[in-house]
């Protein structure tokens, strides 16, 4: 076999942009119950700051086994900015005070649900498209759908974790959004390890100060929690997420996280033992087609 044989055949079997955004949902869909279980043993706000902390650690380490600088170009820390705000702090704290608020897991999937729309809303933006009347028709019908859930959830009005959710939504947009641009000339990996290593002055700190005034109780599901969404949600999971919308486009590899709530749902029910009733899984299908109208017409 030559080499432009084998260069062939590596290209045959290369993972298409879908494919490796799927892979990202598939390992974000387990964030909220994994937050859940670490919040059994620490605090929400060691968990939503320190998880970045560990994975700050694991992306230094990457960066120095390849050789790579720890910090980005000067000229491009703004971005970078941008995606740590959004998803380093953002969308762990908001999401995380809005589950030791009460809102279950459940819930939240279903808020966040309209998560796709909101980062097609940001690339649209970011990129300058023009999409047409029935984008903006399907994300309106999408906010109203989750609108009207949530009201039914706390007679007829917004409570302080539908907020934080709604906060945890915009910023994961946004960290996604910038994220998947900056990963069209530079790898995914290095695009969320630079984000981790600049926030690193922040987020020690914090950590190692919440560490000492906060109460501790590691038992093995709260470090198994903890475990998961340092490692893997805050880490791991963006290495496809990022390839994949590079690759694939923001709009159209974004279409994957069509199936997060209900991923979302499903682990809830398997792991935690929640019980929702047929409203959540109604609301859950009606933002996922909502989403996928906004998909389809989004240029």
């Amino acid at each position: 076999m030559t080499y432009h044989d084998s260069a062939t055949v590596v290209r045959r079997v290369a993972l298409p942009g879908s494919a490796l955004a799927f892979l990202g949902v598939l390992a974000f869909s387990g964030s909220l119950p994994a937050t859940a279980f670490a919040m059994r043993g620490f605090d929400p706000w060691l968990v939503a700051i320190g998880r970045a902390v560990i994975a700050g650690v694991i992306a230094v380490a990457c960066l120095k086994a390849t050789d790579r600088p720890l910090l980005p170009p000067r000229d491009q820390w703004h971005s970078y900015g941008l995606i740590s705000l959004g998803v380093v702090f953002g969308f762990p704290v908001f999401s995380g005070l809005a589950l030791a608020l009460g809102a279950s897991t459940a819930h939240a999937a279903v808020v966040i649900g309209l998560l796709p729309a909101a980062t097609a809303v940001c690339a649209v933006l970011r990129a300058g498209e023009r999409p047409r009347f029935l984008f903006w028709v399907a994300c309106a019908a999408g906010a109203l759908a989750i609108t009207a859930f949530t009201l039914t959830q706390h007679q007829g009005a917004f409570g302080w974790p539908d907020l934080l959710l709604v906060g945890a939504l915009v910023s994961a947009a946004i960290g996604y959004t910038e994220g998947g641009r900056l990963s069209r000339t530079t790898p995914g990996w290095q695009v969320i390890s630079h984000a981790l290593v600049l926030s690193l002055p922040v987020t020690v700190p914090i950590t190692v100060v919440l560490f000492l005034v906060t109460p501790v109780q590691p038992s093995f599901e709260a470090v198994a929690g903890f475990a998961y969404v340092a490692v893997i949600s805050m880490f791991l999971g963006f290495i496809p997420w990022y390839a994949g919308l590079a690759k694939g486009g923001i709009a159209r590899a974004g279409q994957t996280q069509l199936v997060q709530p209900l991923l979302n749902l499903v682990w809830s029910w398997f792991l935690l033992g929640e019980r929702f009733g047929p409203l959540t899984v109604g609301a859950a299908l009606a933002v996922l087609v909502c989403v996928a109208i906004t998909q389809r017409a989004r240029t």
